[in-house]
């Protein structure tokens, strides 16, 4: 009995406690409110940016502080000169850049570019200008919109995609170095581009996928340096003329590289002028005949150029030697994660409506048509595991001159093409309900790197009929399907 009368005690001891703690903190803010009641917005602004310079961490704001400003910038609507300026600081920071402004013009800043925001008294953008190292700035309508309709979000990933532009490695003189040498490249293959050649439709598509270069976006400089080199049969554009931000819209059914610069392990050659001769001297193709670089002004230096797959591709170990073979450089693959074909296109398949059972150590997908029939595809495990059907997720292709663009968009659009196969087989084509019963079950069989064999039930028939593929950029194997049922 005296130890419940304690225990009755303690609790109401610490009840009385915690009503003493909160009316305490509630006195606290009380007090808190009272002081900063007649301080103005901009003096709130000021203590936590001043706390932000005091983070630990000096090359990156504390998060907290971080979310304070960002909350805070986001109840006060209102466009104010200091409310603008405070948001641009915060965002350049949040890239690692340098911010200062004077009287109505902020600079955001890196070592080889700088962002240049012109404000109105009213706080509002009257206009926005990159500019890249050694050149004058150019107005940037596509981050003007963004700040004008106050989509900070989208312009934080703008100004970091920039960043990432010109995030070169190395010293100042380094840096020079590699940006001229980038610029040239980026010549070279906008001169090979703009040559004649067989295509007699030079519509956007068919620079995408024929163009010897792919399509390729002027290198403006509030854009990546990019080129789009495949787009799937199911996917393509009905718009022939199209804008940088329209055609990245369309991701990620157009498959695109960003041109960029890595760091290397070894040195490497590269240009320092124009591989073109000048008139081009061109073969029986029409293609440019390109100069080595031993007879051109280079230097050697540890990076080589990059092709930064947007999206990443799954990519067969075969064409992976290739492309070393092309380049001669090795491509590293000892951070690759290996796995068969349609395991990297099941996992990285955008639907999961896609019915999927393992059976006997086999992939069982059942697949909706546009006309609501159903097929069912089979791809037997132990045909995929074969070591020449082991791919990894390859998110960049390593080159040194841009001779090596051309052969290494061939195999991508290759492997791209085998892709769209496989995933029409994993993927729905349509939403609509599953038919009752299954129109027909196909076994889908790897033959060799370029070809696929088909096994499937003849309709009406008690005969099994193999339709052997040879994988080109137009494969689509749905459409196949119905190509192959159609007489029958």
């Amino acid at each position: 009995m005296l130890s419940t009368l304690k225990c009755s005690v303690d609790s109401s001891m610490k009840k009385q406690e915690l009503a003493a703690n909160v009316l305490k903190g509630n006195a606290r803010i009380s007090k808190l409110h009272s002081k900063f009641a007649e301080k103005s917005w901009n003096h709130t602004f000021q203590l936590v940016r001043r706390c932000m310079e005091k983070s630990r961490d000096k090359s990156k704001p504390c998060e907290l502080f971080v979310r304070t400003l960002e909350r805070l910038q986001g109840v006060l609507q209102a466009p104010s000169m200091n409310n603008m300026k405070s948001r641009l600081e915060m965002m350049a920071k949040q890239q690692g850049m340098g911010f200062h402004f004077t009287e109505a013009t902020c600079y955001l800043t890196a070592d080889l570019f700088y962002l240049e925001v012109l404000l109105l008294p009213s706080g509002e953008v009257q206009e926005v200008k990159v500019a890249s190292h050694g050149e004058h700035p150019v107005p940037s309508n596509s981050i003007l919109h963004l700040l004008r309709s106050n989509n900070f979000a989208d312009f934080s990933v703008r100004l970091g995609e920039l960043f990432a532009k010109y995030n070169i490695p190395g010293d100042n003189e380094t840096k020079s170095k590699l940006l001229t040498s980038l610029k040239y490249l980026w010549k070279d293959l906008q001169q090979i581009s703009d040559l004649p050649n067989e295509l007699k439709v030079c519509e956007t598509i068919t620079m995408i996928n024929d163009g010897r270069v792919g399509f390729l976006m002027a290198g403006e400089q509030d854009y990546p340096l990019s080129l789009y080199f495949y787009i799937s049969p199911n996917d393509g554009l009905k718009n022939s003329d199209l804008t940088f931000k329209e055609l990245s819209e369309f991701k990620p059914a157009v498959q695109a590289a960003q041109i960029t610069i890595g760091v290397s392990d070894v040195t490497h050659k590269l240009q320092m002028t124009s591989v073109i001769s000048q008139p081009p001297r061109l073969d029986n193709q029409g293609c440019p005949a390109l100069f080595a670089f031993s007879e051109v002004p280079n230097e050697m230096l540890s990076v080589w150029f990059l092709l930064r797959l947007k999206p990443p591709i799954p990519v067969l170990s075969y064409f992976i030697e290739r492309v070393g073979q092309i380049t001669d450089v090795t491509v590293p693959v000892s951070d690759l994660q290996w796995a068969p074909l349609p395991k990297l296109l099941i996992k990285g398949s955008a639907s999961a409506s896609s019915l999927s059972e393992p059976l006997d150590k086999q992939e069982i997908f059942t697949v909706l048509l546009p006309d609501t029939g159903m097929h069912t595809y089979i791809l037997p495990e132990t045909a995929w595991v074969a070591p020449t059907q082991r791919a990894a997720l390859m998110d960049s292709v390593p080159f040194t001159h841009p001779a090596h663009v051309s052969a290494i968009l061939e195999l991508l659009r290759h492997q791209c093409a085998v892709n769209t196969l496989l995933s029409s087989c994993l993927t729905p084509r349509s939403t609509s309900p599953a038919a009752s019963v299954c129109d027909l079950h196909f076994e889908v069989r790897p033959e060799s790197t370029t070809s696929i064999s088909v096994t499937f039930n003849e309709p009406h028939t008690d005969s099994l009929a193999v339709c052997s593929l040879p994988v080109a950029v137009e494969a689509c194997f749905l459409s196949s399907v119905k190509h192959w049922l159609t007489p029958l």
